[in-house]
């Protein structure tokens, strides 16, 4: 089993990024929470990873921190739930929202992240609220992961537009439509604030 990889950035066209270790390039799929934390191409990052192996492939999936890969891994034992819709919960919302839904049994809010229907919903909240707190307990490597990922424009901005209000699913449309490398933070939350405005 792969833990963690450490190397340069490669490329990154979310949900994939390549990541070079020791000249091999690994390819990962992440969360779009994730995506948000990474350095700029060229520089080195850490991440935890997951490794699902199936019959045609051997997928690795890269988390920025253990909250990420923990709530990942207890998702995958929902039953219906695969690596893709448990990959689109990470990506619609943060752990903490994530738990916070679970405790508030909020269906209609789970249903809102692109790929989770009603069924889904209701199956993820009924197998997963005896077990949430877990997901919650602090870990001693959580936010070392991608240690420069803290200070990146992207990553900054989604949690500038989370404490505005925004809903992470929106934050991560919003970022979308104001995605160009090069970007201050404040041009990204900018930008992000006007598309948001438009009818």
């Amino acid at each position: 089993m792969i833990g963690t990889l450490t190397g340069v950035l490669a490329a990154k066209s979310p949900p994939h990024l390549l990541l070079e270790v020791g000249g091999i390039g690994y390819e990962v799929e992440a969360p779009m929470s994730t995506f948000y934390s990474l350095p700029a191409i060229g520089e080195r990052t850490r991440l935890l990873t997951h490794l699902v192996v199936r019959e045609d492939a051997h997928v690795l999936f890269g988390f920025g921190t253990e909250s990420e890969r923990r709530l990942f891994r207890g998702l995958l034992k929902v039953s219906g739930v695969g690596p893709k819709i448990a990959l689109g919960i990470l990506s619609g919302a943060s752990v903490e929202d994530f738990l916070r839904i679970v405790e508030a049994e909020d269906i209609a809010m789970l249903t809102r992240i692109p790929g989770i229907g009603r069924k889904t919903a209701e199956r993820v909240i009924i197998e997963m609220r005896d077990s949430v707190q877990k997901f919650a307990a602090p870990s001693a490597r959580e936010g070392t992961a991608l240690s420069p990922a803290v200070s990146s424009p992207q990553g900054e901005a989604f949690a500038a537009l989370v404490a505005l209000g925004y809903k992470p699913p929106e934050v991560t449309r919003l970022l979308k439509a104001a995605d160009e490398p090069g970007l201050s933070t404040t041009e990204i939350i900018r930008r992000a604030l006007k598309a948001a405005a438009k009818p």
